[in-house]
């Protein structure tokens, strides 16, 4: 029978990594998937990640099976880091949280729970997306609609777009947002431009799915939280799918979670709930280890300390090579403008890059950029930034 099952194509941006690491140009960059990396070109694993193993080891005394929503102090991490200890949100105990697989298991978990218990409604997506989205949410059986995002033309936010699209959602429709770093375009809205947004999700009574992956790559962890905390205005309901894959670089470990915030807390009992219910029919429980360690680092005051230091310099080390890039690109005589990656956030970055100058790229310098033309600016240092450079000029013409 596995005679009549078709080869199904690569994955746009993993079958870009598969490719990088069959080439044997010594020289090849890789600004494809969305792994932060040190200007060695390493995927570190974090201080404080490391002695929160180390403590993990010693203290550890089982192997049995987490509860369906995981572990109760992770999930009460998770919460506070996004809202703060103080906000409504904690003091009113309207939100719950499960943890899951990476961001990606959160945002499946998200479109079971939709499908099951919410069905009908549209999902609407910002073009462009992460590419992944459409394809989780279309094989959680969602229809799914977009709305503008990117204005091409000026190489920032077309809000006008945004807006005007989400006023035509219907009444329960789910609008998924980025909290912050957008991907893949590195464009955020304004702290006043989320006002507006939360104005429109309030007067429409849209119910908001923020894909939060990136806390504290942008600005701060609490400068990124901005748009999370103004959707979250009392009383409103939302859902968040958090990971810390890349700000405590656990790619491997897997370590996401699904929030959701009711009106109320027992609306938020039973929707927890039907989350447990959800999860069961697919993985059963989680796995341990990423979150023991997540939970134990912001636990501990020291740890704590540690991680945010790590983390800042991911965050620097990024917005630096932004910088640099573009000092680098008008030092070499490319007449086009490319400011605007300077004030892009996050880990990616729009390079306004079309496909034929990607392929381009690829074929001729091995510099491998996803077809989009989005850049993964954590994957340039000051050892490459000249051959990409370079590279920039030569497909410009």
């Amino acid at each position: 029978m596995f005679q009549q099952v078709p080869t199904a194509p690569p994955d746009s941006i993993l079958g870009l990594n598969e490719a990088f690491r069959a080439d044997p140009n010594p020289e090849k960059i890789n600004l494809s998937v969305g792994v932060y990396k040190d200007e060695q070109g390493v995927t570190p694993v974090l201080k404080c990640v490391k002695e929160a193993e180390r403590r993990l080891l010693e203290s550890e005394s089982t192997k049995s099976y987490l509860p369906i929503d995981g572990r109760p102090g992770y999930d009460k991490a998770v919460r506070e880091l996004m809202f703060g200890a103080d906000h409504e949100v904690m003091t009113a105990e309207r939100g719950v949280t499960v943890q899951t697989p990476g961001g990606t298991g959160a945002l499946r978990v998200a479109g079971d729970f939709l499908a099951d218990s919410l069905p009908g409604r549209s999902l609407w997506l910002s073009q462009p997306t992460w590419p992944n989205h459409p394809n989780i949410f279309t094989a959680a059986g969602l229809p799914l609609k977009t709305y503008a995002y990117f204005d091409k033309a000026n190489n920032g936010l077309d809000f006008g777009g945004m807006m005007e699209a989400l006023k035509g959602a219907a009444k329960g429709d789910v609008v998924v947002l980025h909290g912050c770093c957008h991907n893949p375009t590195g464009i955020d809205p304004t702290p006043q431009q989320w006002k507006a947004i939360g104005d429109l999700v309030q007067e429409k009574e849209l119910l908001p799915l923020l894909d939060f992956a990136y806390q504290g790559f942008g600005d701060g962890l609490s400068e990124d939280a901005v748009g999370l905390r103004e959707i979250a205005r009392p009383g409103q309901e939302m859902l968040i799918c958090s990971s810390f894959s890349k700000n405590f670089g656990l790619y491997n470990e897997r370590v996401g979670a699904l929030t959701a915030v009711a009106g109320t807390k027992d609306e938020a009992g039973a929707v927890l709930s039907q989350l447990k219910k959800v999860i069961r029919s697919n993985y059963s429980n989680p796995p341990t280890h990423g979150a023991a360690v997540v939970e134990t680092v912001l636990a501990d005051a020291e740890l704590r300390t540690m991680w945010e230091e790590e983390l800042a310099h991911m965050r620097n080390r990024i917005n630096g090579m932004r910088k640099l890039l573009v000092e680098k690109i008008a030092a070499c005589g490319i007449e086009q403008d490319f400011s605007f990656i300077q004030d892009q956030r996050g880990m990616f970055s729009f390079s306004g890059l079309n496909q034929m100058q990607v392929d381009q790229l690829r074929s001729e310098m091995s510099i491998y950029i996803v077809g989009s033309g989005r850049i993964n600016v954590a994957g340039i240092s000051e050892a490459n930034v000249d051959r990409l450079c370079e590279g920039i000029k030569k497909v410009l013409g």
